[in-house]
């Protein structure tokens, strides 16, 4: 996440953090500082595990102050291990305690993310088969997807607007596979991608008849996977999707997807334990 980026997108939604976090004021640093003094404090990694968000963490501060300044002994993807200093923030002691918490969420749910989803690709290693996201949390798409790239996963589309994604419901409303995929094509740009999900093998069948260019294999058995690739032969990319996890990933390896979709890698992955220890005035 380059600074580019992070102004036209992540900025708003930090101040927005920020402002949930302080309504008014910051009642308990304000009682004990009252002015303005020069302090240090320490960021240490309290868990192994893969660091992403440094760029988010250190923004939350510099919309704080401007003249908040911190130097980083690691950078996003790096492992890290428990007790390891990653970096020291320095300020405004005013800033750095009512920035601490808002900053740390962003990094420790970020850390989590790309540690759980490290693990998951390990998984899939020395296969053709790309690990992707799913489900996002409610303004922290952003951040998530970010995190997800540096633990090694890929991204599925990024929003609404990103790409062509016939589901049950679409389907429903269209009247049939056949028609929903015809709908498609004949209204969105041709420079989109028109995926399908299915769940049974009839409804593999027609997805590909009608030109689907991606067959999402949803909830389906892993047998019923296996006989839905035969139908489909390479005539579209597979992904194969439904309450994946680290636990049950690797079975599914052997299918031979271009694409495995979790939902796990966001919703479920554990925050990595971080914290600013060790304030004090300089």
């Amino acid at each position: 996440m380059n600074t580019i980026t992070m102004k036209l997108q992540a900025d708003h939604l930090i101040e927005e953090a920020l402002r949930e976090d302080i309504s008014s004021e910051d009642v308990t640093t304000n009682s004990v500082m009252k002015e303005a003094v020069q302090g240090e404090v320490n960021l240490i990694c309290k868990q192994d595990g893969i660091i992403a968000g440094l760029e988010v963490f250190k923004r939350v501060f510099e919309l704080l102050d401007a003249n908040t300044k911190i130097e980083f002994y690691k950078k996003d993807g790096d492992a890290v291990k428990s007790g390891e200093l990653l970096g020291v923030v320095t300020g405004d002691i005013r800033v750095l305690l009512s920035g601490e918490r808002v900053a740390l969420n962003y990094l420790q749910r970020m850390s989590g993310i790309a540690t759980y989803t490290n693990s998951v690709a390990k998984l899939l290693a020395g296969t053709k088969t790309k690990l992707l996201d799913t489900k996002t949390t409610p303004n922290m798409r952003i951040f998530e997807k970010y995190a997800v790239r540096v633990g090694g996963g890929y991204n599925h589309r990024y929003n609404l607007s990103d790409g062509v994604l016939l589901k049950d419901n679409h389907i429903g409303a269209a009247g049939s596979v056949t028609k929903a995929v015809q709908m498609a094509k004949d209204y969105a740009p041709f420079v989109r991608k028109i995926e399908v999900e299915v769940e049974n093998l009839d409804m593999v069948k027609e997805a590909v008849e009608a030109g689907a260019d991606i067959i999402m294999l949803d909830n389906m058995s892993y047998d019923e996977m296996k006989e839905a690739l035969q139908i489909i032969d390479g005539r579209a990319e597979t992904e194969c999707s439904g309450n994946v996890t680290k636990e049950n990933i690797e079975k599914l390896t052997g299918l031979g997807v271009d694409y495995i979709s979790s939902g796990a890698l966001t919703h479920s992955a554990p925050i990595l334990d971080i914290s600013l220890k060790g304030l004090h005035v300089i």
